[in-house]
């Protein structure tokens, strides 16, 4: 049987699951999937078909008459059909045989009415027309009105002879209940003619480069957790101790991916279920292209797998050589600084952001020896005091973070980095330790007044931590898997990088 799997058309066993649809796709395991019933009966069902001009598009709702029915049977002579001729009060698009019987009684047309008429009273030449104004006349045409225009009413006033109806296409809503199924289950059984979006698609929009870096990082892990649902929207609060500036704001359209730049919850990522007015507070960000389906059911608690176009361009975290092909493979060119070589890492890029790094003449890439890149282990059991680590060192939304000295001297048992006193504030005491090792990494915590002061313990003690605190002013949040005695040559106000190694 043949199903549609992310906008393709895929060829499967009869008696195929989900499981199979996915094979090969973007999908990322325990994320949502849409199931969309048949086109044939999408189409059987739906009201609403956009009509495709050579000047634009209309939308033509259907009324409950036999005029409708019969357009929807005559959609293909239908289309690619031209407009005849044109007047102050109608353009008409045709000819096409019917077997509408002939009624020249005078009927009255509200303007934007869509009808038929019968040219020459001869239903073999029937016109589909639609009224630019509102006036009284006999058409010939014995059936009833098909429907109205609703949307592209503007495409009325442009619109002259010799222009072409190109397609006819049925509005079909993916979060309608009739037509939907959104389920985890890959063992879900698919027939014939079904969707299947096994992921949502956003395109970025160009206008807002900061908050479509934080659609991307917040889907940087291949999926979007989603923390709160609402009849209007779902959300995203994974990274709210942000700084978003204001950036392109409009009318957020059903499918809009908006990020909120001040107040309350600035960074958190919506995406709307239904159309809301324009609000200087939220940047749009993007505009889901695929999945809307999977968006209209997901719940607080759901995950759902996430594509952008363009994907991230972020080379942090490779090596010089890995970054020049990996920039080239998306058409942009390298500009090397810091340790040049091939197999230097690189630890920053410049432009970071993605969109703006897309229109850059080209992209810096600093790199530095591998052995100036070292690996930690972090304790994901303190949540709030690792959250806090990876925000000061970057960590949060790239691979590798830097850490700047603060103070660091020959001989002495640690080295310290500054920290950011403002995030610092809810760094709650842990539970003292009882022996500092050598390699700890650990913060003040707030009972102390240098609170968020970051440092790692280079030899071992029971008396004092990584930042020269004792046990209760101290928070061991990981460990350096490096060999800490590298970190004795370090000088004061030196920037060092750190990489998370994943136990």
């Amino acid at each position: 049987m043949k199903v549609i799997v992310n906008g393709k058309e895929k060829t499967l066993g009869d008696g195929a699951s989900l499981g199979d649809a996915v094979k090969g796709e973007v999908y990322e395991p325990g994320t949502l999937i849409s199931v969309h019933l048949s086109t044939e009966r999408q189409v059987e069902e739906t009201n609403d078909f956009e009509m495709v001009t050579s000047k634009g598009t209309m939308t033509l709702h259907l009324d409950d008459t036999d005029g409708a029915k019969l357009w929807k049977s005559k959609i293909q002579s239908i289309k690619g059909s031209t407009v005849r001729w044109s007047t102050k009060e109608i353009i008409a698009f045709g000819a096409f045989k019917t077997d509408i019987p002939v009624d020249r009684t005078e009927r009255r047309y509200r303007k934007y009415d869509c009808f038929f008429t019968l040219g020459g009273a001869d239903n073999h030449s029937t016109y589909i027309m639609i009224a630019r104004k509102g006036h009284v006349r006999s058409y010939g045409a014995g059936i009833d009105n098909i429907g109205r225009i609703t949307l592209g009413r503007h495409v009325l006033e442009t619109t002259s002879e010799g222009e072409k109806l190109l397609e006819i296409r049925p509005v079909v809503s993916e979060a309608s209940s009739e037509n939907i199924v959104v389920t985890k289950d890959l063992g879900y059984k698919l027939k014939e003619g079904y969707s299947v979006d096994t992921n949502i698609l956003i395109k970025l929009d160009p206008r807002s480069p900061a908050s479509a870096e934080q659609i991307l990082t917040a889907g940087s892990k291949g999926y979007l957790n989603i923390t709160d649902s609402t009849g209007t929207l779902i959300g995203c609060g994974d990274d709210l101790d942000v700084k978003i500036p204001a950036e392109g704001h409009q009318t957020r359209e059903k499918g809009s991916v908006v990020v909120r730049n001040t107040g309350h919850g600035t960074g958190r990522l919506s995406i709307y279920k239904e159309r809301r007015q324009a609000s200087p507070s939220h940047n749009n960000a993007g505009m889901v292209e695929r999945g809307v389906g999977i968006v209209s059911r997901a719940a607080e608690g759901d995950r759902i797998t996430i594509l952008t176009d363009p994907p991230r361009v972020l080379s942090v975290g490779m090596t010089q050589s890995e970054g020049e092909n990996f920039l080239s493979r998306h058409g942009l060119k390298q500009k090397r600084s810091g340790d040049v070589s091939d197999d230097a890492v690189i630890v920053d890029q410049i432009p970071e952001e993605t969109l703006k790094a897309a229109s850059a003449d080209a992209v810096e890439t600093i790199g530095v020896p591998k052995d100036k890149v070292f690996r930690i282990q972090l304790d994901e059991s303190h949540h709030g005091d690792v959250y806090y680590f990876r925000k000061v060192t970057g960590l949060s939304h790239k691979p590798i973070g830097s850490l700047k000295t603060q103070f660091s001297f020959p001989g002495m048992p640690m080295i310290t980095f500054y920290g950011d006193e403002e995030r610092s504030k809810n760094l709650f005491p842990q539970e003292p330790f009882k022996k500092c090792k050598k390699g700890d990494i650990g913060v003040t915590n707030q009972s102390r007044p240098h609170h968020g002061l970051i440092g790692i313990r280079l030899e071992d003690s029971k008396e004092y931590g990584p930042t020269g605190e004792e046990p209760y002013g101290t928070n061991i949040i990981g460990r350096l898997v490096d060999d800490p005695k590298k970190l004795g040559e370090i000088e004061e106000e030196e920037t060092i990088y750190v990489m998370e190694e994943r136990k």
